[in-house]
């Protein structure tokens, strides 16, 4: 097993550091962060989630709640008023992008619009002050706290296990879930073309771009909103970035023989020469310079969108939030892991856009992302790490209302739905606020996971009847002294609480 990585088995990819070079490195780096910091290290806090979730709301949310003083009642030391402010700082790296904070605020603010989508790494700084609440902290801390913020797509997440697997075990899996009932029919293209490939052929430059092509449209479908699907790696595939069209993300899963290796001059060969390559040029360098460094992760997930893509959705972002959870370090923290090793030590789950339900079903919204994490939650706490799930709305687009209709109380949400939304055919300019009944989850999760093959009642049919439309952001509200206030959300000072709450005491 080569480089940073050596995976343990049985399914956890608790990293050993087994190169003496990139560990020694990574130890390198801590060090000179914890110079840097005059021995105050930063919280670096990774912040992602797969496509669409709301990572770059919720960390603009985030910080202008801190810097405008939102509501934050449940931050202990906003609620103790401790909280004394905060501000933006030059960030550490100068090599990586700086996340557009003013900018996505204007976009949120002015023309009332949701940011586009992370398509890449980026960093920023946020220095908190604050009295501490201790004698010893008030005399002798510091009363700053450094917030290093790391935004990154939650399909690079999904790349690190591949580190363990060869292109064999590799194309296999890819296969296997491409041929699921579930995914066949997306897949058909690529698997039509794949089967009429020859692995101990000729390599053929042709042969490997439409196959890579083809295999690429295949996980861009099965990520589109009509399916939801989210175990879609190599995530580098959906965003490709500045490295498109280079050999290292040009190649595709090939149907492999169970035993042999590959020839010399053969397409099994170039194929698995690119997947090597791809391993090294893309995922170990993230791993190293920005995953290895994290100490606390926010992991987004948009279940909405998943009910909203039945049954097959919901399973495959069980396997894909498994999968990513176990990709994590996690164990207790210490100040020598902080300078040499770091550990996550909180992680955070948080089931986004709450605010396309009325307050009855946020707690429900909770218990489907538990139950979705049942079992790998189970292993990382077992090792020393603290897991939380949430249902937040890091900002709230909507507000909440009864409606009669033929002598029912109808708990709705009411908003002004973005232009092009479309509900019972009529379609929507992004001008008009309405009010809409959501419907509501199930009490119990239980039934949505049940299989209707076995003759149990699985309560999809209940999700069928939920309508969630995407609102625009809302207008902020101003004081009866003029003074604009925070972005509304909804349990966004939970969410800080639980991963900065203990650092600010």
């Amino acid at each position: 097993m080569r480089g940073l990585e050596a995976w343990c088995l049985a399914g956890s990819f608790d990293l050993k550091l087994t190169d003496i070079t990139d560990g020694a490195r990574i130890a390198f780096d801590n060090l000179s962060d914890y110079a840097l910091s005059l021995g105050a290290p930063p919280v670096r806090l990774g912040v992602t989630g797969l496509a669409r979730a709301g990572k770059t709301v919720f960390i603009t949310a985030l910080v202008h709640n801190l810097i405008h003083g939102g509501r934050l009642p449940v931050l202990a030391p906003w609620r103790e008023g401790r909280l004394m402010g905060a501000d933006l700082r030059p960030q550490l790296h100068q090599d990586v992008p700086t996340f557009d904070y003013r900018g996505h605020v204007r976009r949120l603010i002015d023309a009332r619009a949701w940011p586009e989508s992370t398509r890449a790494i980026s960093e920023m700084r946020l220095s908190i002050a604050y009295e501490s609440s201790t004698f010893w902290g008030r005399n002798v801390g510091r009363g700053r706290l450094d917030l290093d913020i790391v935004d990154y797509p939650g399909e690079w997440l999904l790349d690190l296990p591949l580190l363990s697997k060869d292109f064999r075990a590799f194309s296999r899996e890819a296969l296997e879930r491409a041929r699921d009932p579930r995914r066949a029919a997306i897949a058909s293209d690529w698997l039509g073309y794949t089967n009429g490939l020859a692995a101990d052929g000729l390599a053929d430059e042709e042969a490997a771009g439409r196959a890579h092509e083809l295999f690429s449209g295949y996980l861009s479908a099965a990520r589109a909103d009509e399916h939801a699907l989210s175990m879609l790696p190599p995530g580098r595939f959906l965003m490709p970035g500045d490295l498109a069209g280079s050999p290292a993300l040009t190649f595709a899963p090939l149907d492999l023989p169970d035993g042999g290796r590959p020839g010399e001059g053969s397409l099994w060969q170039m194929m698995e020469s690119r997947y090597e390559a791809y391993k090294d040029v893309v995922v170990r360098p993230f791993f190293r310079n920005h995953f290895a460094r994290l100490d606390r992760q926010v992991v987004l997930v948009d279940v909405l969108n998943a009910l909203n893509g039945g049954r097959a959705a919901l399973l495959d972002l069980e396997a894909a939030l498994q999968e990513i959870l176990t990709c994590f370090r996690p164990g207790k923290s210490s100040w020598l892991s902080q300078v040499l090793t770091r550990r996550v030590d909180r992680i955070l789950f948080a089931a986004t856009k709450a605010d396309q339900l009325n307050h009855v079903s946020h707690d429900r919204l909770e218990r489907i992302l538990r139950r979705l994490l049942d079992g790998a939650i189970a292993k990382a706490s077992f090792s020393g790490a603290e897991v939380e799930v949430r249902a937040i709305a890091a900002v709230r687009a909507t507000r909440e209302a009864n409606v009669k209709r033929n002598g029912d109380t109808l708990p709705c949400i009411m908003g002004v739905p973005q232009a092009g939304e479309q509900l019972d055919g009529r379609i929507f300019a992004g001008n008009e606020e309405i009010a809409l009944f959501p419907g509501d989850l199930p009490e119990s999760p239980q039934g949505l996971f049940a299989d209707p093959a076995a003759g149990l009642a699985p309560e999809t049919s209940l999700i069928s009847e939920m309508r969630f439309l995407r609102f625009r952001p809302p207008p902020l509200e101003v004081t009866a002294e003029g003074l604009q206030l925070s972005l509304p959300h909804i349990r966004l000072d939970r969410a800080l609480d639980f991963l900065i709450g203990d650092r600010l005491a």
